[in-house]
């Protein structure tokens, strides 16, 4: 696919076609069950990130978003224990 092809592709997508790509992409398989090739995965990724990135898609609504937090934080209203948190030192291998 040209990069001309790609752009025009990009500008024309309707959220419809944005949502079922990203579904697509996760479930690693067309809504017709067919699963996706490494580069039809590749190639959906590249366009569904594109997407969001040319409407502006709030970041946390975009692929891959990853929430950021601190353990204990008081911003996420729990506190995390050390050894739950992986942090706790294993005295017994001292």
């Amino acid at each position: 696919m040209s990069d001309m092809t790609f752009e025009r592709m990009i500008r024309q997508m309707t959220p419809a076609i944005y949502d079922s790509l990203k579904q697509a992409v996760a479930l690693r398989k067309w809504p017709d069950g067919r699963r996706l090739t490494a580069e039809q995965t590749e190639l959906c990724l590249e366009a569904v990130i594109r997407y969001e990135h040319e409407n502006n898609v709030p970041e946390e609504l975009r692929v891959g978003y990853l929430q950021q937090r601190t353990c204990g934080s008081a911003s996420s209203g729990t506190d995390v224990p050390p050894e739950l948190a992986g942090l706790a030192r294993d005295a017994s291998r001292d």
